[in-house]
């Protein structure tokens, strides 16, 4: 296996109220504007899995390094995604790998 130093985050939220979802993807679309995400996307879910759809909406970053994820995180902008998000979703689960 090769080794990589970039970072990939997933994040999924799901809506304490369906209505407010948009709201949720316009919260963290504001965080594609921090520098130093070098790929950045949310996405309502498309709801395709045959299994399980509790996924409301799905959060998918790249960084190039451990530096550039932490930088991230600490940003105005994170916060206040946070603020405006936090109060509308029932839960968030975020994977880095």
């Amino acid at each position: 296996m090769s080794q990589r130093d970039f970072i990939r985050h997933v994040v999924f939220f799901t809506a304490r109220d369906e209505a407010d979802i948009p709201r949720i993807i316009e919260g963290l679309k504001q965080l594609g504007d921090i520098p130093h995400v070098t790929h950045f996307e949310v996405r309502e879910c498309a709801r395709m899995d045959q299994i399980a759809n509790d996924v409301d909406v799905v959060v998918y970053a790249e960084f190039a390094d451990r530096a550039a994820f932490d930088a991230y995180k600490a940003h105005p902008i994170y916060q206040s995604s946070i603020d405006v998000v936090r109060p509308l979703r029932d839960t968030r689960v975020a994977a880095d790998f």
